[in-house]
């Protein structure tokens, strides 16, 4: 007995119970839970068939004949209906469970399975999707079409050689590090327009840190000179962004380095909850009688301009680090960290990560994020306290001191033996 095409057989049906048991919640009046479980089943005896008798033309002729069948139920159904529901929904699917079934014989079982579900989800969250895709306003569409240009259109057509100066710019490498960048920042706003203005205080500087830490900080800071009292909330919700911000070098740092990313990021982080726990000092400081401040509306996080301009970015502190390496050694590329953490803390990290699995050490190499991550915090200090009140002054240089103390400390006492 061959037990593989029972397995098959059972995917197949688990399948097609699945989408159509989805299918009748929505009263489909076309194919319901039998008939969608039928068409896959059908699909995998047909897949079956044609591979017995090497036959790939009887996979098109039933094909054909599924889709006059339902070609066929439509007419009826116009018929006999007043207002009948026009949508090809549960036609596409239906012959999409056919080739799901085929494929389940011919292909990968896993892709096969993997379709499916995205199928089933698909149509389970259709109404949600419309509900969302009609809220979308043109900033929305905008960033979509930009994020698509960017990362499908662009990225691909790229040399991926190096040019220049130091044999470092290599375009595709580049451009695909603005892919991640805006990509993250993308979903950022999304979750934000999701949550909607009013997140919350918690809420608003976890989205801030993921958005943007610099434009949170900038905002913020620019609301505390209306309210006095709003100075410490601001504290609140800037520290919260500067410190989810490191859950973005840590992703940056998991794309980039896979595989030596266990020995580098356990230092950034202790310095992740230590600085988690100065937020939840702060939070129960503010006391219970505080107006929650409303989370400012985010630019269009994927401005093709702004790309560019990372691009550049990058580019630059590729050079400057891959000279100062040349010319002074590991105690350049210091410098160089702590230059690229004032122009660009994501730009450097990037950077940094592909120094590190192009072959500097591990333990160097998180000490120069590090370095990079600490002067990115002085930048984001200094810049709130030029636009800030007073109140913000005092208690974002309190928590930001601390925050740069600690961070020093890891870096010069931390064991290098100490990683995942």
């Amino acid at each position: 007995m061959d037990y593989d095409k029972i397995i098959i057989l059972g995917i197949s049906f688990g399948l097609g119970m699945l989408i159509g048991l989805q299918r009748e919640t929505t009263k489909n009046r076309i194919a319901g839970v039998r008939t969608f479980t039928l068409i896959a089943m059908l699909g995998t005896l047909t897949g079956f068939v044609a591979d017995v008798f090497n036959s790939p033309l009887f996979i098109a002729t039933i094909a054909v004949v599924l889709a006059a069948f339902l070609v066929m139920a439509n007419v009826v159904k116009v018929k006999k209906l007043k207002e009948p529901d026009i949508g090809q929904t549960t036609e596409v699917a239906a012959i999409l469970m056919y080739s799901i079934g085929v494929y389940l014989v011919l292909g990968d079982k896993l892709i096969g399975v993997t379709v499916g579900g995205l199928l089933a989800i698909l149509l389970y969250v259709k109404e949600h999707l419309h509900g969302f895709i009609d809220k979308l306003k043109d900033k929305e569409l905008s960033a979509i079409m930009t994020f698509v240009g960017i990362s499908l259109v662009i990225l691909p057509v790229l040399p991926d050689k190096t040019f220049g100066p130091l044999d470092v710019l290599n375009p595709r490498n580049i451009w695909l590090m603005v892919v991640l960048i805006v990509g993250i920042s993308v979903l950022g706003y999304f979750i934000y327009k999701w949550l909607g203005k009013n997140a919350g205080l918690i809420s608003g500087g976890v989205l801030g840190g993921i958005i943007s830490s610099t434009a949170t900080t900038v905002s913020f800071a620019r609301k505390t000179k209306a309210s006095a009292s709003s100075g410490k909330l601001a504290t609140f919700v800037i520290l919260v962004a500067i410190t989810v911000s490191l859950i973005r070098v840590l992703i940056e740092i998991f794309v980039i380095i896979p595989v030596k990313a266990k020995a580098i990021v356990l230092p950034i982080l202790v310095l992740f909850v230590f600085m988690s726990g100065l937020c939840v000092f702060l939070f129960y400081t503010i006391g219970k009688d505080k107006k929650t401040n409303e989370l400012p509306e985010p630019k269009n996080p994927a401005q093709f301009k702004s790309a560019l301009i990372f691009a550049v970015i990058y580019g630059v502190i590729l050079l400057i680090v891959a000279y100062t390496e040349k010319e002074f050694g590991n105690q350049g590329l210091y410098i160089a960290s702590a230059i690229g953490g004032l122009a660009n803390k994501d730009a450097i990290t990037l950077s940094l990560s592909k120094m590190i699995a192009g072959g500097i050490s591990t333990t160097l190499g998180w000490r120069l994020i590090m370095t990079a991550i600490i002067s990115n915090f002085v930048f984001k200090a200094i810049i709130a306290m030029v636009i800030g009140n007073k109140v913000l002054k005092k208690w974002l240089s309190i928590f930001m001191l601390i925050s740069v103390v600690f961070a020093l400390l890891l870096i010069l006492i931390w064991p290098d033996n100490w990683h995942l």
